[in-house]
């Protein structure tokens, strides 16, 4: 084994415990914990890189002393020294069916151009073998997804995960309380608990287009009087219910329950008139709450009294 194999093994096997430490599953994690992970990661993979670059010229430098100190023993003993061809080397010569320079002669072709001769290099080894096994891999692919229907296509596929998606959402909601909480009938929510859970199901389903602060990114801006689809609470928790499929939201009713969407529809009404920096134009209609009944005067009360 060369020194550059028996580097690239060392490092390896040091960096292995970290990066088992870190190879779990980051379905569960949240977003800032997630970026947190990759973060970590990138940084020890570079690590890694870089001792392993060390380790190569340093492992190179003893080589060199080693190969020097031969030279001189060879030359005080008046002998040639012959340095032993390494078994990667007589591979990678095999496998790309290197010629030496004395055979060059062998390989030149007859015609020329302006006194530039071709040599008649066949292509390597490697590279026929896998341009064979390409051929012999789309025989089987075509047999196997066109002509037999063995294996699904990828469109098959996607279509049997929606389904199976769909299938798991619709038992997890059967498996809820029923609510009868609808467009009709949702009421804002000032719980503080329940706002903070209405934040989590943002942050985590709804940032990535809203922004974490409402201010809008691929989706429109959550923070002024301008909305596409409507205002009221009634309207946002509908608008999340069905979802927006020509613009690429999709229905949250079947992985969201009823609070759920009541309760991120409630704190979607708090970025109103936060005017957070950087937001995004306004776009839809504005939108004017409906005044509330006044309550009657003294006056009145009086007055409706008497009659």
């Amino acid at each position: 084994m060369n020194h550059k194999k028996l580097s690239i093994l060392t490092t390896l096997f040091l960096i292995s415990p970290t990066l088992a430490a870190f190879a779990q599953d980051t379905g569960s994690l949240t977003v800032d914990s997630k970026t947190i992970f990759y973060v970590v990661t990138g940084f020890t993979l570079l690590i890694a890189l870089l001792v392993l670059g060390v380790s190569v010229v340093v492992l190179q430098l003893l080589k060199t002393f080693v190969d020097q100190q031969a030279e001189k023993i060879a030359a005080e003993k008046g002998v040639e020294l012959v340095e032993e061809e390494s078994a990667w080397t007589k591979m990678w010569t095999k496998l790309n069916d290197f010629r030496p320079m004395e055979e060059e002669g062998e390989l030149v072709l007859d015609h020329n151009y302006d006194g530039i001769r071709e040599l008649d290099n066949h292509l390597p080894p490697w590279w026929k073998w896998l341009f064979y096994i390409t051929i012999i891999f789309a025989v089987f692919y075509l047999g196997a997804y066109h002509v037999f229907d063995s294996l699904p296509l990828q469109e098959e596929e996607y279509m049997a995960q929606i389904e199976e998606a769909e299938a798991e959402s619709a038992a997890r909601l059967a498996n809820l309380p029923e609510s009868n909480i609808d467009e009709n009938n949702v009421a804002f929510v000032e719980d503080a608990g329940l706002l903070a859970k209405g934040k989590q199901i943002f942050n985590l389903n709804c940032a990535q287009c809203h922004k974490e602060n409402g201010g809008g990114g691929i989706g429109p801006n959550l923070t002024d009087d301008y909305w596409l689809h409507g205002g009221n609470i009634g309207d946002i928790y509908k608008t999340i219910k069905i979802g927006v499929p020509e613009k690429g939201m999709i229905s949250w009713e079947l992985l969201l329950s009823p609070e759920q969407m009541q309760n991120v529809s409630s704190y979607i009404m708090t970025f109103k008139g936060t005017n957070p920096p950087g937001a995004k134009g306004p776009q839809g209609e504005l939108y004017v709450p409906e005044a509330l009944p006044e309550k009657p005067t003294e006056t009145d009360s009086t007055i409706v009294a008497k009659l």
